[in-house]
């Protein structure tokens, strides 16, 4: 089982560009569908958490994921410890080696045109794979079912509020995550 999620995080961290969100859709692939390690409520959930606390999403994820995994195979907590340390060590792993030598090539090259196009697809790759995850999210866990009930109707009015005043008003982020918890919290608690 280590090993196995061991091989599965270093092949997500070869294929990803663009950083944390944009691993998510791989995450999601290989430890839900593929794997079967854990729910896609479940994996919501993990994701969820990785935002919230510090660190990047990507890493957190794996980290969470990779305990998860392990635990929910019948293993001890002291193995999911060390899944979780194998998962975040993986993920990062070669792109750690990747940035070292592009760095190095990098300093080498910094007027080419083939590396300024080069840099011109990858950002269209990010902006893609983070659509993406954006769209893995979009499941009747997050949102709930279409229709008019009270999640999916308070998941509707949440995200336009933040597109809003995230795109329109440039409000702080951290100000937006506060007043979608305190929504979130008068709306189920009532």
């Amino acid at each position: 089982m280590l090993l196995k999620l061991f091989w599965t995080f270093l092949k997500i961290g070869i294929f990803t560009f663009g950083g944390g969100y944009s691993m998510v859709a791989l995450i999601q692939n290989e430890v839900v569908e593929k794997n079967g390690w854990m729910t896609a409520r479940e994996f919501t959930d993990i994701l969820a958490i990785s935002q919230m606390t510090p660190g990047p999403v990507g890493i957190n994820t794996a980290t969470y994921a990779g305990y998860t995994a392990v635990v929910g195979s019948g293993l001890p907590v002291w193995q999911g410890i060390v899944g979780s340390l194998l998962a975040s060590f993986a993920v990062i792993l070669l792109p750690v080696v990747a940035m070292l030598l592009v760095h190095t090539y990098l300093s080498r090259h910094r007027d080419n045109p083939v590396v300024d196009t080069v840099f011109r697809v990858l950002r269209i790759t990010v902006v893609g794979l983070i659509a993406a995850a954006a769209l893995l999210l979009l499941t009747s866990d997050s949102f709930g079912i279409p229709g008019l009930n009270r999640q999916f109707v308070v998941s509707i009015l949440l995200f336009v509020g933040v597109f809003y005043f995230s795109y329109f008003k440039r409000s702080n982020p951290i100000y937006l995550i506060l007043a979608s918890g305190l929504v979130g919290l008068v709306v189920y608690s009532v």
